[in-house]
């Protein structure tokens, strides 16, 4: 018997886990199908897109062509002027005009692309052209935004439960060295008196054997007998199984007899995963200085390993790049030579938007506490002064 319940006990706790992971790697799995379907679309779409040369291009390099005949050999007299026409010249210049569909909307670049879409990042120097590439634009946002931020606040429940965890266990570690350096021995005696009295508390407290119930209904002959022997023997050995009797689980029987039961209650457990989705959020409390030394340590290691394929960029450039795209600004002013590199770091962004999200919700937490102690503060002072008059 132990050696067929070892094979079943594990099968459960495999089961119990693939059931526990499977709300989280269904939101992550979908995030990813969601996309590469995006990436394929826009890349056939933009990618795909003839370019013709318009009016307004044509009279661009007409222009741009007068103005460098224009420039005669003595360069210093004509300088500024000629600075002044050509920023009013490449500010009517159109950016499409100079990027080549195909190498802009590869399958690295379309899913680069999609990424800043549904994370709301929106860098602007990547955008759709076509009338149909719009309008696929605004409805891929519309369901892949509500997608992103489940996805960011089941993880935001993962991270949380772990910071929580590690933040109370430095607390619990650092109350027990202040224990050990305050207390003196006089106080674990008294811890040991104290162990002592429970445990004999849990002693008495335990049910009597019939031994024990025997010796002291010895000491009771004096006192009349409600029962007769016979009876009390067959109520004491009736407790004694009770207690000694192994509780038997009433839902696995059901589970073994009916096992379409079994499956509602895996259903009804995976159903409750899903409703505790940002219940861990809400119970988060860590100070928020922690969050932001825990920011600028995530952001610091991400400066320090983007210059390596992004050379045109130093530790300040990249930290400034991190923080501007895991806060969803995304001016767009620092651009990549190499995106398909960077998707390599999309876990790092849902991790690190994940995070600033935390550090903005303790943030909003305390500003909330901060207006509600200044909006007390203000009632206490305009509250007429309860005036007391003489009997």
């Amino acid at each position: 018997m132990a050696t067929t319940s070892q094979p079943l006990r594990g099968k459960t706790a495999c089961k119990k886990i693939f059931w526990a992971v499977f709300p989280h790697a269904c939101f992550i799995l979908s995030l990813v199908i969601y996309a590469f379907l995006g990436a394929l679309m826009f890349s056939h779409i933009e990618g795909g897109r003839e370019v013709t040369l318009s009016e307004e291009y044509r009279t661009f390099l007409q222009n741009l062509t007068c103005l460098a005949r224009k420039l005669s050999d003595n360069v210093t007299e004509n300088e500024k002027m000629f600075k002044n026409d050509i920023h009013k010249l490449f500010n009517t210049a159109d950016p499409v005009w100079f990027i080549n569909p195909e190498e802009r909307w590869s399958f690295f670049g379309s899913l680069f692309f999609c990424c800043t879409v549904f994370t709301t990042v929106g860098y602007g120097n990547t955008y759709p052209v076509t009338r149909i590439g719009k309008y696929l634009c605004m409805l891929y946002a519309l369901f892949g935004i509500p997608l992103m931020f489940l996805v960011l606040t089941d993880t935001g429940d993962i991270l949380a439960t772990v910071l929580s965890k590690s933040y109370n266990e430095f607390r619990k570690l650092q109350t027990k060295i202040q224990a050990s350096k305050f207390f003196s021995g006089s106080t674990c005696s008294k811890r040991n008196e104290l162990k002592s009295r429970a445990q004999s508390k849990i002693v008495i407290n335990e049910p009597l054997t019939i031994m024990e119930v025997l010796r002291s209904q010895s000491g009771m002959k004096q006192r009349p007998v409600k029962y007769r022997n016979v009876e009390l023997f067959e109520m004491l050995i009736a407790r004694e199984n009770e207690n000694t009797r192994p509780v038997r689980n009433k839902s696995m029987e059901r589970w073994s007899s009916c096992p379409e039961l079994a499956r509602e209650k895996t259903v009804s457990r995976v159903i409750e995963n899903f409703d505790k989705i940002g219940k861990e959020l809400e119970k988060l409390d860590v100070p928020i200085v922690l969050m932001v030394l825990v920011i600028f340590v995530y952001i610091s290691c991400a400066a320090a390993i983007l210059p390596n394929w992004e050379r045109q960029m130093d530790f300040q450039e990249a930290f400034y790049f991190c923080f501007i795209t895991l806060t969803t600004i995304g001016f767009g002013d620092t651009k990549l030579e190499h995106p398909k590199f960077f998707l390599f770091f999309s876990l790092y962004i849902i991790i690190g938007m994940e995070v600033v999200f935390i550090a903005f919700k303790l943030g909003q937490d305390r500003l909330i506490v901060l207006y509600k102690k200044v909006i007390s503060f203000c009632a206490e002072k305009k509250m007429p002064s309860k005036k007391i008059y003489p009997q």
